[in-house]
């Protein structure tokens, strides 16, 4: 039997299979902290350098492993500083349980140092469960609610226990009145299936059509053969949204990659040819980049109701999780002659990707940066992880990288928010010790705080039996994603003072910490980098000098882009001649043979 509340909170999490929580100390927690040290670290306390990056880590834990991440904070500042990792998770629906601390009950109201309204604070984020422990009886309820809701949400849940709570003897509720008991912690899972009326309809739909389209989503990840099977039925092409960009293996010739402001021209095409789309577990923002409305007739599969119907007018909305929902409309399916269409969809994947190719080896100052991702993507182990950045990484993880094989990848996808790349993929050792694991980062999100995250990788790297875990930067000493959305919407020239970054030599910092450390500054050095990097036997860095002027051309640029971007080059631009030159090089590779 647990002694205290803080006890009896480990000893629970350890029931619910949690292995370690992603934290930083405080006196908030002082209570929980000396639990640890009672339990013998049972579930290990993993110290992040900073809160937000404890938080981004349990989203990479949850995102790789689909289990809860669990991160812990004190009050106030502590509380305050797990935001935006808990709106990272809520954004992309992912199973986040945060515990914090809070001032004791006795001070609450008085204004007492580093009391914050946490229930305020924390009423948006955690909208689906948030509580705050008073008394012991309340406990393991509230617990195993947070846990379950973040569960069965998909999202981030809170508990507040205050300082003074944490040492309570623990006492269980009892049978009386207003006291709430919990069952054990446990996992139960349902199969969801739309009524036979609505199937039969939705068949209708994609039976009718001459050329369907899929868009597939991280909802889509359990019914990968389903989907397989669906594709050979309907001659149909799929494209992936960027969360489900590990859905389907890119190697597979009617899959045409990412679709959106990030995606290929592949994906493009099949949108503005398709007469049928057939959307899965997605709820891609960028309506732009789905079929104009009228074009096509569209059938949604959805676990969740309130994403049912809301980027395209769907005819048929299907609520039920994907696997089953699929399953069950296969055999209303009529199979199609649709050789042209799949033919037309194989040949544009085709010379996409020959494109992509020519294009990564563009001459460029000093390094292409599509090249690195280009590099990496033959030789990347078949069972690696792969975390991504905000930023121009995200445009070459989402268009360069070829998945296959249990390769898994994520990135901060609705939230879309920098320093994620490099705590998720901590958390993704955590989640898988025996894969390896990359991630992708500019040198903006490395000075934010992926330098500081490189000594938590020093210091757990004995915990895990493969320890590659390698961190590629682009180095270009520019906010590069920034200074050319202000080129292409808003036809302003780069702002030096605040797009420039200071010089650091990340693989120098990496060696100073007993990492590996890794330069380039030659394109001839990019492809044996990789292979020096995944044959070590420990995490390295590899720093990667880039070319920042190097376009990132969407599959389809707008007049307005094309516009915008030449008039920042008029207006005086920094190395506008040499930016017009990449540019010309890059999207001349579309139109050479």
């Amino acid at each position: 039997m647990a002694d205290t509340v803080a006890d009896f909170v480990l000893d629970r999490l350890r029931q619910w299979g949690v292995e370690q929580v992603f934290a930083y100390p405080g006196d908030g927690i002082n209570g929980l902290v000396a639990a640890f040290g009672r339990a013998d670290d049972d579930p290990k306390f993993v110290q992040a350098r900073h809160e937000e990056m404890a938080a981004f880590a349990a989203v990479g834990y949850a995102k790789f492993s689909g289990r809860v991440g669990v991160c812990m904070a004190t009050s106030g500042p502590g509380a305050i500083h797990l935001l935006n990792g808990l709106y990272d998770a809520k954004l992309d629906h992912v199973p986040v349980v945060a515990i914090v601390g809070q001032t004791a009950r006795s001070a609450m109201g008085g204004s007492y140092q580093q009391e914050v309204d946490l229930q305020a604070l924390y009423k948006d984020v955690a909208s689906e469960y948030l509580v705050e422990v008073n008394v012991p009886e309340q406990l393991p309820n509230a617990l195993d609610r947070a846990f379950r809701t973040a569960l069965t949400q998909r999202a981030p849940t809170a508990l507040i226990i205050p300082a003074d709570v944490q040492d309570l003897k623990y006492t269980p509720p009892q049978h009386e009145f207003k006291h709430v008991p919990s069952s054990p912690p446990d996992l139960p899972q349902a199969t969801m299936v739309p009524p036979p009326d609505q199937l039969a309809a939705a068949a209708e739909v994609i039976n009718a059509g001459e050329k369907v389209a899929v868009l597939a989503g991280q909802g889509a990840r359990p019914a990968v053969e389903e989907l397989l099977q669906f594709a050979d039925l309907t001659g149909a092409g799929i494209a992936k949204a960027l969360l489900g960009k590990d859905v389907l293996s890119d190697e597979l010739s009617f899959v045409t990659g990412s679709i959106g402001l990030l995606g290929t021209r592949p994906s493009w095409e099949l949108m503005q040819e398709c007469d049928t789309l057939l959307i899965v577990g997605s709820s891609l923002p960028y309506s732009q980049f789905l079929p104009e409305f009228g074009q096509a007739r569209a059938v949604q599969i959805d676990l969740d109701g309130r994403f049912l119907g809301l980027r395209y007018p769907t005819e048929v909305n299907l609520l039920g999780d994907s696997r089953s929902t699929l399953r069950a409309l296969l055999p209303l399916l009529t199979r199609k002659n649709a050789d042209g269409w799949r033919g037309r969809i194989e040949k544009n994947v085709e010379q996409w990707w020959d494109t992509v190719g020519k294009q990564a080896m563009v001459d460029a100052d000093p390094v292409n940066p599509m090249r690195v991702v280009h590099e990496l993507s033959p030789r990347v182990p078949e069972n690696a992880i792969i975390a991504a950045d905000s930023g121009s990484a995200a445009n070459w993880y989402a268009r360069n990288l070829r998945m296959r094989g249990e390769m898994r990848g994520s990135l901060s996808g609705t939230l879309a928010t920098m320093g994620c790349a490099v705590p998720y993929a901590i958390g993704a050792k955590f989640a898988h010790p025996d894969r390896p694991v990359i991630a992708l980062a500019g040198d903006g999100a490395m000075q934010m705080n992926g330098l500081a995250e490189l000594m938590t990788i020093a210091r757990y790297r004995s915990l895990w039996a493969d320890q590659r875990l390698i961190v590629c930067v682009l180095h270009n000493g520019d906010l590069n994603q920034v200074t050319w959305e202000l080129r292409a919407m808003g036809g302003a020239p780069k702002f030096e003072e605040s797009q420039n970054l200071p010089e650091v030599s990340y693989a120098d910092f990496a060696r100073g910490i007993g990492l590996g450390g890794i330069t380039v500054d030659r394109p001839d050095q990019v492809g044996p980098a990789w292979e020096q990097a995944l044959a070590s036997d420990g995490p390295t860095v590899l720093d990667v000098r880039c070319d920042p002027d190097v376009p990132p051309i969407p599959p389809h640029a707008t007049f307005d882009q094309i516009k915008s971007t030449t008039q920042a080059m008029l207006r005086g631009d920094p190395n506008a001649w040499h930016m017009a030159k990449e540019g010309i090089k890059t999207k001349a590779q579309e139109l050479l043979p």
